[in-house]
């Protein structure tokens, strides 16, 4: 969204409004000009929220993430255009522009979904997935530390697993991981297993497993710092999480392993980048729906993940 902007306007200032936790994502995006901390405002008094919003001085807001607190803190402050979906009640109230899509049930990738709210300021109806890998702009990348810089190969291919989603998808399951870890060749492969350090936590019994065969980099890296070593390693394999969408908006080899399900299904949520694939079983996945355990997913096999893998990825 914020590469469209610039493009649309290139003199523009952008401020981003989000949790504190994505900043260290945002600061690496060259179409973004400041952060403003949401966690920040949501705990200051009444009074103190509207100066800190009011002082950005903003001409337009988006709500791409809708909330009725910001909506009706941005009508507040009197920002003149504020642009959101006229799918939200609340937004027949706070936003003076309104854009009319549906989410539920499209087609549309959510980027394409997100893009719709710039049509009222001169973007087009529709972006081809193809473009949006133009519109990233994620070149203010930190230098990668020299301790974790010397864990990569520089003769074998450099390969992140990230195995657990912290709920945010349906997951592919340790024992694929372990089978796709053990048919993975050693000598070809190093092989990094990413997360945080909960996630480490639940695949213990994995990573003493494979301790000679993987680099266990769980809770040992934050979000800049994975950002960094993502963007120096070959591929990421996972699924649909935040590092997978971020190695692919890095053009790094991404692929996503997916459940057949709507709303979370590939044609929402794919990995969208140069080098960005996908797996998923061509079935209806709604048997998974009330379970976080999920067959359809489960049922992909490593050796395709590999086959995959293989086909794309040469040193």
């Amino acid at each position: 969204v914020a590469g469209v902007l610039k493009g649309l306007y290139p003199d523009s200032r952008i401020t981003f409004l989000g949790n504190s936790y994505t900043r260290p994502l945002i600061d690496k995006s060259r179409h973004i000009d400041s952060f403003l901390d949401w966690n920040e405002i949501k705990n200051l008094s009444s009074s103190e929220g509207l100066k800190k919003f009011r002082a950005v001085n903003a001409d337009i807001i988006i709500h791409v993430f809708p909330r009725y607190e910001i909506a009706r803190l941005a009508a507040k402050v009197g920002i003149p255009v504020r642009l959101g979906t006229s799918r939200r009640i609340y937004h027949w109230l706070y936003c003076n522009r309104k854009v009319s899509f549906t989410r539920r049930g499209s087609d549309l990738h959510e980027a394409q979904l997100n893009l719709k709210l710039l049509v009222p300021l001169g973007a087009k109806e529709n972006y081809p997935l193809s473009e949006i890998p133009d519109y990233y702009g994620l070149t203010n990348i930190e230098a990668l530390k020299d301790e974790l810089k010397a864990l990569l190969s520089t003769r074998r291919i450099n390969l992140i697993l990230h195995p657990k989603t912290k709920g945010s998808a349906r997951e592919w399951g340790i024992d694929n991981f372990s089978r796709l870890v053990e048919i993975l060749p050693i000598e070809a492969y190093k092989i990094f297993i990413t997360g945080t350090a909960d996630d480490g936590a639940a695949i213990q019994k994995f990573l003493r497993r494979y301790a000679k065969r993987v680099v266990d980099l769980t809770g040992k890296l934050n979000l800049s710092e994975l950002i960094s070593f993502i963007n120096e390693a070959d591929g990421l394999v996972a699924a649909s999480t935040g590092p997978l969408h971020i190695a692919s908006a890095l053009n790094k080899y991404t692929l996503g392993l997916y459940a057949p399900m709507r709303p979370i299904h590939v044609g929402r949520w794919a990995p969208v980048g140069t080098k960005a694939d996908y797996l998923v079983i061509d079935k209806d996945c709604d048997d998974c729906r009330k379970s976080l355990e999920c067959r359809c997913i489960k049922s992909i096999k490593p050796e395709e993940v590999f086959s995959r893998i293989k086909g794309a990825l040469k040193k």
